[in-house]
């Protein structure tokens, strides 16, 4: 976020879901998933915390596969091709009136770093990717870098997911029209629907169904998420750049999008939907420090008076904000930050909160190895929302109250995002969503947990929480999860 007085720089400050109607400010789009979000469940599915990844005892997809080498991320690739193109021998026929959907014509697997291939007119030195060509019907994938990264970084699932979204475009081309996409599409059409379509394989995976892969819809699944944020475009970029694929904030939607609806649903993505709901925005001048701002006293009393401004028509006494340890007679610490509701006080650890609000080191850059600010001030609000719920009467540690807070908190984001007052002394800035995304898919994190820091099992519950904050306002959190 950007600060309304000089000399402050940027803040990351997002989150989803609002309590309070009359704090509602309404995002136009309707970037919302299909179906119910609630504690116990993903799109229907019961949250499971099972094993993730390879079926034990199956034997490997026997795939023809140019220049393979054989070894275990060979393997891998082609267990996933022979799952996902299975999934949509099924899956197109159902949908689409009868289409077939023709093998992938052509896999070739390369090195990265070692002795080059030509592949769609293109060659392999240097590739770090995994690409779909419509020009031969091709998949290829990096099994020297890229593969091995994902797998060590998120398991294996998260290279069955980058599977998933390529066949996604040889989906696109087998449908022709059906799917709406033309060769003047625009890249983040196509980018947006090839998630959609990972999200219903990887629904059909969890539900059982695959031969080679089994998932988990706890943290099995956020891996998945974690892997699309992973791979989004740069922070400062925009959806009608050239090569768009969206930001972390969109393409979690699509996925999520297709995870939770069928296969027509994706096919329906186009270039008005995007237009209404994506997120990716530019710089500006006011975006200083690769819009981040430092964490210390100075921004946090900046961020306190947000907070002050956002929830100012609820009624609550603003909490009070103290540094330093403290014990709370009945709710237990959450640092880095705490709010005990005897004393209506959140308790804050500027050091631990400074570390989560610096930006992950990048190639060739600084940084550190944390999340970013919007991580760090998200946290802290996730306090104060707990407070605005104390005032009306809600339970702090019910099933509900994780949603609800990372409800609050994104109502807060969208109207300090959005609102231009001079008591709002806050403004996103790119990537802030984006921060967002990943401290709500951390292990631990804060704006999804109750009073005693118990987080929502599924990260993609709390993802679709926060959304519905953020883009329909405070008024659909107490309909949600009052």
């Amino acid at each position: 976020m950007r600060g309304t007085t000089p000399g402050v720089l940027v803040v990351v400050v997002v989150a989803l879901i609002g309590l309070l109607s009359g704090c509602a400010v309404e995002i136009p789009g309707y970037a919302r998933a299909v179906g119910e979000v609630d504690p116990g469940t993903v799109a229907g599915l019961p949250v499971s915390q099972g094993p993730s990844g390879p079926v034990p005892g199956v034997p490997d997809a026997q795939l023809r596969v140019d220049n393979a080498d054989g070894g275990d991320m060979d393997r891998l690739a082609v267990d996933a091709v022979a799952d996902v193109q299975e999934y949509w021998a099924q899956a197109l026929p159902a949908g689409f009136n009868g289409a077939r959907f023709k093998p992938i014509t052509r896999l070739v697997s390369f090195d990265s770093a070692g002795r080059p291939v030509e592949v769609c007119h293109t060659s392999t030195a240097g590739l770090v990717n995994a690409f779909y060509c419509g020009l031969d019907d091709s998949v290829s994938w990096d099994r020297g870098e890229l593969l091995p990264q994902l797998n060590q970084a998120l398991g294996p699932m998260a290279v069955v997911v980058v599977f998933a979204h390529e066949i996604g475009h040889a989906v696109q081309f087998r449908l022709g029209p059906a799917s709406h996409i033309d060769q003047a599409t625009p890249s983040i059409v196509k980018e947006q629907q090839a998630d959609c379509y990972a999200g219903n394989f990887m629904r059909w995976v969890a539900e059982g169904h695959a031969q080679h892969f089994r998932l988990s819809t706890g943290a099995g699944l956020n891996k998945v998420l974690a892997a699309l944020f992973s791979v989004r475009d740069p922070s400062g970029a925009t959806f009608s750049m050239q090569n768009a694929h969206g930001s972390a904030f969109d393409r979690v939607f699509a996925f999520q999008t297709g995870f939770a609806a069928n296969p027509q649903r994706c096919a329906a993505i186009d270039l008005n939907e995007i237009q209404r709901r994506a997120t990716e925005t530019a710089f500006t001048p006011q975006d200083t420090n690769g819009g981040n701002l430092p964490i210390n006293e100075q921004t946090l009393a900046l961020l306190q008076r947000s907070l002050q401004f956002a929830f100012r028509q609820s009624g609550a006494v603003p909490p009070t904000f103290r540094t330093g340890g403290a014990t709370c007679p009945d709710a237990r610490s959450t640092d880095p930050a705490s709010y005990c509701p005897a004393t209506n006080t959140i308790i804050l650890d500027v050091a631990r909160l400074a570390r989560i609000g610096t930006p992950p080191s990048r190639r060739g850059q600084g940084g550190g190895g944390g999340i970013g600010d919007f991580a760090a001030f998200g946290e802290v609000a996730s306090r104060y929302a707990l407070s605005v719920e104390k005032a009306v009467g809600l339970r702090l540690d019910d099933p509900n109250a994780g949603l609800r807070t990372a409800c609050l908190t994104g109502a807060w984001a969208g109207i300090a995002g959005q609102v231009e007052d001079p008591q709002n002394p806050l403004r996103l800035s790119p990537g802030d969503l984006d921060e967002a995304i990943a401290e709500l898919l951390a292990d631990g994190g804060l704006i999804a947990s109750d009073v005693n820091g118990q987080q929502v099992p599924a990260g993609f519950a709390r993802v679709e929480a926060f959304r519905i904050g953020y883009l329909q306002g405070s008024g659909a959190c107490t309909a949600k999860f009052g």
